[in-house]
């Protein structure tokens, strides 16, 4: 082969290569975590549910109603999760989600990763069919689907229905693998043998998860149990909305009100997109309105306004709502506004459930910047070489010089837990290669922490900067940065499927910036205005190991102690993460490090396969 030919081989194998990784360095997982359950358990966790409440057909539940747990009055236990954001193209408006965590939002097995096993199940409360007779035609029917917004279930996984018998035992009368996204599918279950026609029926759904990487999502909605229905029985004469409208705002979810206050006609967004769907038979015409209000002053923002539309049979439809102006002025620039938006429809269909005919939404401006709703439906990570750190780095906009105090993160919990994962928070004007910039213009860097799963009311951890950093009006990004070789790859961070639009999102893993191409909104958001308080001072400090370094700071040597009897491998970054000197301790246990310029660096051991936490060492 002649030398150019050869050169031009390697370019092309190289360039394949570096795509094909570079292609591969972004992951989701599913979220293995549900803090708005988690927060619920000291708050307002349901008792246990021993009472039963015997129940008459007819039996219905669309899951509408404003709580995250089932219904007490109608089921047994409160294992799954009621939302309105995990089912994609819902029947109607809220489901009940089955997935790995238990009824506090945390894994059922928080240990191993490897592990099938019984999950979420829903019981409903007794039922009594002493009356009925298998001639009376009794269904059972119900929608599923699984997937939806969040991960899908393995094929090892399942969803299955079990009915209690006149004994008291439960038996399996239906069950489907696990799958990727479908359309929520109905199934019909006629109920004639007598075996279940007693004054103390249950039926029971239950999820079999595996726990390997996969969150196992099942979504259900719209359960109807009567009489006098047929296999054929399977219209639902009833139209309502399926999902939120969007926020008032383009492109944020939320931001300070000062940033939006005088730049309405950039940040507003022209109208409010919702979506209903009609499920009867027959085309429906629909009246549908909205009305506004600022919950702080009790104002009116918007008076009622509607509309009318013609929904075709078994259809979805954007429906579409205007947005509105405000003059509102808050007593302090930094004080928090929230407007009240409700949307309603009338019921076309007499008879048919009124639940789902109104949406309630609230409009926050606060002292932080936001892409996403609130909620994470899967996770993002990162896969790092082991000697390149991984960055992140979302971008932003302000409309008037601001003050950054910290950064907001969600964190998907991992399985082992992730506690020791270090990060950097690091602040940019500029990305190269991003805009036109020619190079990384950093603004701050603070090191090192580790993730937080906060059991608060908004579910973020908050990281508090040590000096505030002043910014102007225009673009500035943020983010994380993963040290190499400190066993920080993978990092989970809140991913919400249901952003729209760009994510705004950029990731650094082979030493140059590419845009993100997975689709939502990373829940990452930079703090603003006045002093705020971290959730906890969880950054990583020498004395969280069991080994240490010293003295530190130091100038040509350093010393490691508590190691005992092991020689493990060390290893020393730059405050980027690129790998400065590395070798394996022995003997007296000492590095010398009088070839390092002064600075920041981070020191770490990998022992047995496993590798630490770093440590901050100061270069004199």
């Amino acid at each position: 082969m002649n030398v150019n030919c050869s050169k031009s081989f390697v370019v092309v194998v190289l360039s394949v290569i570096s795509s094909f990784l570079a292609h591969g360095q972004e992951n989701i997982a599913g979220v293995r975590w549900n803090p708005f359950v988690n927060h619920k358990k000291t708050t307002q966790l349901p008792l246990a549910r021993t009472t039963a409440h015997t129940l008459t057909l007819p039996f219905f539940e669309d899951f509408t109603g404003a709580s995250i747990y089932p219904d007490s009055a109608r089921w047994t236990d409160f294992q799954v999760f009621v939302n309105n954001t995990m089912g994609s193209n819902m029947i109607s408006k809220g489901v009940a989600t089955f997935d790995c965590l238990n009824s506090i939002g945390i894994p059922y097995d928080s240990f191993s990763n490897t592990t099938f096993r019984y999950a979420d199940s829903l019981t409903s409360q007794p039922i009594d069919l002493s009356a009925v007779v298998p001639s009376d035609s009794l269904y059972l029917s119900f929608f599923y689907q699984p997937q939806g917004n969040g991960y899908y279930p393995l094929g090892q996984d399942s969803l299955q229905l079990y009915l209690k018998t006149r004994y008291g035992g439960f038996v399996k009368i239906w069950t489907t693998p696990g799958t990727t996204l479908t359309p929520f599918r109905q199934v019909m279950i006629p109920i004639t043998d007598t075996l279940f026609l007693h004054g103390d029926f249950q039926f029971r759904f239950v999820n079999i998860a595996a726990l390997y990487w996969s969150d196992a999502n099942w979504n259900i909605d719209y359960i109807r149990l009567n009489t006098n229905r047929s296999a054929t029985d399977t219209a639902i004469d009833d139209v309502g909305f399926t999902s939120s409208p969007g926020s008032l705002l383009n492109d944020y979810t939320s931001m300070p009100y000062r940033q939006f206050y005088g730049y309405q006609a950039a940040e507003r967004s022209a109208q409010f997109v919702g979506k209903a769907r009609n499920n009867s038979a027959a085309s429906q015409t629909i009246n549908y309105g909205i009305k506004a209000r600022d919950l702080n002053t009790g104002s009116t923002l918007l008076p009622p306004t509607g509309s009318a539309s013609i929904l075709a049979p078994r259809t979805s439809v954007d429906v579409v709502f205007p947005n509105y102006t405000t003059a509102i002025t808050p007593p302090g620039a930094n004080d928090r506004v929230v407007f009240e938006n409700t949307f309603y429809m009338d019921a076309p269909v007499a008879g048919s459930p009124t639940d789902n005919d109104t949406i309630v939404t609230h409009q926050v401006f606060d002292n932080y910047l936001a892409y996403d709703d609130g909620s994470a439906e899967k996770s993002y990570y990162l896969n790092l070489f082991p000697t390149l750190p991984g960055k992140i780095a979302v971008e932003y906009h302000l409309n008037q010089p601001d003050t950054l105090r910290g950064m907001a993160i969600y964190f998907g919990r991992q399985i082992p837990f992730a506690g020791y994962k270090a990060f950097s928070l690091i602040v940019y004007s500029e990305l190269a290669g991003i805009n036109g910039a020619m190079s990384d213009i950093k603004l701050y860097q603070q090191d090192l922490y580790s993730p937080g799963y906060a059991d608060t009311v908004n579910h973020f951890w908050i990281y508090t900067f040590d000096e505030p950093l002043v910014l102007p009006a225009g673009t500035f990004y943020a983010g994380t940065m993963q040290p190499a070789e400190s066993g920080s790859d993978s990092l989970y961070i809140g991913l919400d499927v249901n952003r729209v639009g760009g994510n705004h999102a950029y990731f650094n893993v082979l030493s140059s910036w590419s845009p993100s191409l997975v689709s939502g909104a990373l829940m990452m958001r930079p703090i603003l205005g006045g002093q705020v308080t971290g959730t906890l001072v969880n950054e990583l400090k020498t004395t969280n190991s069991g080994w240490q370094v010293y003295p530190n700071p130091a100038t040509d040597k350093i010393q490691f102690t508590d190691l005992g009897d092991a020689k493990p491998d060390y290893f020393i970054t730059d405050i980027q993460g690129h790998k400065i000197l590395s070798g394996i301790l022995s003997g007296s246990k000492s590095v010398d490090i009088s070839s390092l310029t002064p600075g920041i660096y981070f020191v770490n051991i990998t022992a047995g396969g496993v590798t630490g936490a770093p440590q901050k060492l100061i270069k004199l």
